[in-house]
C-alpha cells in the first residue's frame, strides 16, 4: 500500500481516496437542492381546473399515455412536463374528449381551465340495467367497458356506488401504468346486481394494454 505525504506525517493512499470520496458524497449531498431546483427550472409544470365533480374525476392522457385522474394529479403526483408541445386528452364517460396542444416553457407553472360538455350520441341503459360494482387495488385504474373508457375504479366501488350497463355481454379492463392489464367479460342478466374484484399485478409500463396509452 502506498503512501502520501502532508505536512511532516504519512497518509496511507488507500486512507486519503477513502477521505476524497466521503468528502465528494457530502459535496453533492449539499448540491442536491440545487440541482433539484435547476430541474424544476427546466421543466415546466400542468395543473388543472374543472367546475365540477364530472371534470375532477375525468381521466387525464398527456402524449397517449394515461397518467391518471384529474383530482389526484397534485402533490407527489403533479405533472412535470419537458418544454415543448404536448397533446392533453381529457375523457369521462358520457361526455365529449376534451383536447388541446399544450406549448410548455421552462420554469412556468400552465393551468389547464376545462369543462366537459355531454355527449348528447352516447347511448343510456333502460330501466333494465344491470348493476356491476367493482372493487379494484389499486382503485386509481382506469376501467374499460367494450374498449371505450368508462372512468376510474373509485367510480365504481363502496357504498351507493356502481356502473349500469345494458344486459348482455361485456368486456371489462383494468389498466394502470406499472401494472399489468387485467381483463374479464360478464354477461348480465336485466337488473342482476355483479360485481369483480382484482388486486392488480406489478409490471412495466411495456404490460400494459393499448387503451391505457392510446384511445
Amino acid at each position: 500500500m502506498g503512501n502520501r505525504k502532508k505536512g511532516g506525517n504519512m497518509i496511507p493512499t488507500k486512507s486519503f481516496q477513502s477521505l476524497s470520496l466521503i468528502t465528494l458524497g457530502l459535496a453533492l449531498l449539499l448540491c442536491a437542492p440545487d440541482f433539484t431546483r435547476a430541474q424544476n427550472q427546466v421543466m415546466g409544470e400542468l395543473t388543472f381546473s374543472g367546475p365540477t365533480k364530472i371534470e375532477k374525476s375525468s381521466g387525464v392522457w398527456i402524449d397517449g399515455q394515461y397518467v391518471g385522474y384529474l383530482k389526484e394529479l397534485k402533490g407527489d403526483k403533479k405533472i412535470m412536463l419537458l418544454p415543448g408541445q404536448h397533446e392533453i386528452s381529457v375523457r369521462q364517460a358520457g361526455y365529449n374528449n376534451f383536447t388541446q396542444t399544450l406549448v410548455v416553457e421552462p420554469g412556468r407553472m400552465h393551468i389547464l381551465r376545462l369543462k366537459m360538455t355531454r355527449d348528447l350520441r352516447a347511448p343510456y341503459p333502460g330501466s333494465d340495467a344491470a348493476e356491476l360494482k367493482l372493487n379494484v387495488k389499486p382503485d386509481r385504474a382506469a376501467v374499460f367497458v367494450d374498449d371505450n373508457y368508462s372512468g376510474h375504479a373509485a367510480d365504481f366501488g363502496g357504498a351507493f356506488r356502481s356502473m349500469l350497463l345494458t344486459p348482455g355481454k361485456h368486456r371489462v379492463k383494468v389498466e394502470l401504468p406499472g401494472y399489468r392489464t387485467f381483463e374479464t367479460e360478464v354477461n348480465l342478466l336485466p337488473t342482476q346486481k355483479s360485481k369483480v374484484e382484482t388486486e392488480l399485478i406489478p409490471g412495466s409500463i411495456l404490460q400494459a394494454g393499448p387503451l391505457i396509452k392510446e384511445q
